[in-house]
Parts: structure tokens; C-alpha cells; sequence
């Protein structure tokens, strides 16, 4: 289902996935199955999302960004792509952002870009995650920090 006031200009949108009211997904982007994509989010070309995956409202994927299977993003997660932006000065290549399978970014968020968050990774609402996150962990705060181990299902 594709809600009448989104505008998705990408063909590659898989079978079950919901685009909900204002969301701007560009003709480039790749959108697995099963996924929710919730209202007033943008989702840039050079960005691929996996199956099962959730993003809630306003977040927006820049290029360079590439999202796992059964990923949990949270409301107003932030994500960063050039470390270093000038109005109209656009870099040749953005940076990459990987988030592996079954990673989860809570509530507010800011992701630096350049970075990968392990799969089942989790990290806490409100973190800046400032480099890269290894799998099963949970990190927090500004800057995000390791706090402990977690298993695949907590």
C-alpha cells in the first residue's frame, strides 16, 4: 500500500511493504518486502533497504546508506552522510552507512556517517554514534558508548 499523498518515484519497492502519507521515496532507492515505512520520511537514490524493516516517521536516508533485514529505525533518528558539508559544494562520493540485520536505533538518534552498527546491534534513544558499533551490543549516550552485550532477542 502506497498512501495517495506520498510521492514514490522508485519502481523497486517490494511486494507487502506500506509507504505511509508524505513520504518522498526517489526514482533510485530500493525498498525490500514487508517493510513500514511511516509518515513524513524521505528516502534518498544510493540507499537499499532490506526486507522487514520499520522506519518510523521522519526520518529521512541519505545516499550511501544501506539498511539490513528485520532493522528497527526509530522516530527522528538522524543519519549523516558528509562529514564535512558546504551549501552547493557536493562531494564526489557520499560516505557509507551500513546497518546490519536486526539492528535497532532508537528514538532521536544522530548516526555519523562512515560507520556500521552490527547486526542485532542495538543502540540507545537519544545516542550519537560517532563510530562503529559491533554486532550485539548496546550502545548510549552522546557520545554513544558500549554498555553491555545483548542477545539476538532483547
Amino acid at each position: 500500500m502506497i498512501h495517495p499523498t506520498a510521492d514514490v518515484q522508485s519502481h523497486a519497492i517490494g511486494e507487502g511493504t506500506t509507504i505511509w502519507q508524505y513520504v518522498i521515496v526517489l526514482p533510485k532507492a530500493r525498498i525490500g518486502k514487508n517493510c513500514n515505512i511511516n509518515a513524513h520520511c524521505f528516502i534518498e537514490n544510493d540507499v537499499t533497504i532490506g526486507d522487514n524493516v520499520t522506519v518510523k516517521c521522519g526520518v529521512y536516508l541519505w545516499d550511501g546508506t544501506v539498511v539490513g533485514n528485520n532493522v528497527f529505525i526509530g522516530p527522528n533518528v538522524t543519519f549523516v552522510n558528509d562529514k564535512y558539508p558546504r551549501s552547493k559544494q557536493h562531494p564526489t562520493e557520499y560516505l557509507k552507512t551500513t546497518i546490519e540485520d536486526g539492528a535497532s536505533i532508537g528514538a532521536g538518534s544522530v548516526i555519523l556517517g562512515g560507520i556500521t552498527i552490527g547486526k542485532n546491534a542495538m543502540i540507545g534513544a537519544g545516542s550519537v554514534v560517532t563510530k562503529s558499533v559491533p554486532p550485539h551490543q548496546l550502545w548510549l549516550g552522546n557520545p554513544a558508548r558500549f554498555v553491555r552485550e545483548i542477545s539476538s532477542d532483547k
